[in-house]
This record gives C-alpha cells, structure tokens and sequence, in this order.
C-alpha cells in the first residue's frame, strides 16, 4: 500500500467562518491555523496547500486571559535606527484588533512560501460585517 500524497491540482479549498466573540485569542488563532493548514482534512500532506479559507469576524470582542492586556507586549521595528514600537495587549485590542488576531494566527503558520500562501486564506473582521458572503461560508465552533 503507497502512502497517499494530495496534488496542489487536486486540492479543493472551502469555506469556513469563525465568530470570535468571547473567545480566548489562542483557541481561535490556533482553531484558524489548524483548518488554514489542513490538518482538519484526511488527505493532508505537509508539502501541499491543501487548507480551507478562515473568516474570522469580531475579532474587536476577542479576550485575553489573566494579565495579558498590560504584559504581553507586540513589537514591532520599522528597519531604520530606533525604530522599534512596541505596544501592549490592551492598546492593540482597542486600536488594532484585527492586526493582533493576524500576527497570532501567521505565527501558527509555517514559516516560508508554503506558509505565506496559507496566511492569504485567511481573512479577519473587526465588527460582525464580512465580504465573503457569495462564498456561503460554513460556521465553525471553537
């Protein structure tokens, strides 16, 4: 019996949306990373795309759990001589929730081509209003 290995030709790619609403930051980002990557899937092979596309919506109601919010900080450097920002937890949940969702999901990802074409699969909303409702996306719980 030959192991089974899924052609990039062959892979068909859904749609899945995610309601982030109440959820812990980790679970969604690592529940998104595991579908974007495939491993939900039987055929998966770790050298093919083989993932589903993520629209994740609410992401501005996202928890972080224990003292997260002050501690945990997001860097940031923009390349040149003291270019470095940093910002805590809460200053990105208020301002940009949609970037911190995307940095804890890429994060999940591999890291290379492979892993850049995944991230692009993944789309994230701040309120509960997306534009990928032609795609009929199904609901996946956390």
């Amino acid at each position: 019996m030959k192991t089974f290995m899924l052609k990039k030709e062959e892979a068909v790619h859904k749609w899945y949306i995610i309601d982030a609403e109440g959820k812990n930051l980790g679970r969604v980002a690592s529940k998104a990373a595991h579908v974007l990557r495939g491993k939900h899937k039987p055929t998966y092979t770790p050298h093919v795309d083989s993932g589903d596309n993520v629209v994740i919506i609410n992401a501005g109601k996202i928890n972080l759990t224990g003292d997260k919010l002050d501690k945990k900080m997001y860097y940031n450097h923009s390349g040149y001589p003291g270019g470095l920002r940093v910002r805590t937890a809460r200053v990105m949940k208020e301002k940009y929730p949609v970037e911190m969702l995307e940095k804890a999901v890429k994060g999940m990802l591999p890291k290379g081509r492979l892993g850049r074409q995944m991230y692009k699969k993944l789309f994230v909303y701040e309120g509960s209003e997306h534009k990928q409702v032609a795609q009929k996306p199904e609901s996946l719980e956390v």
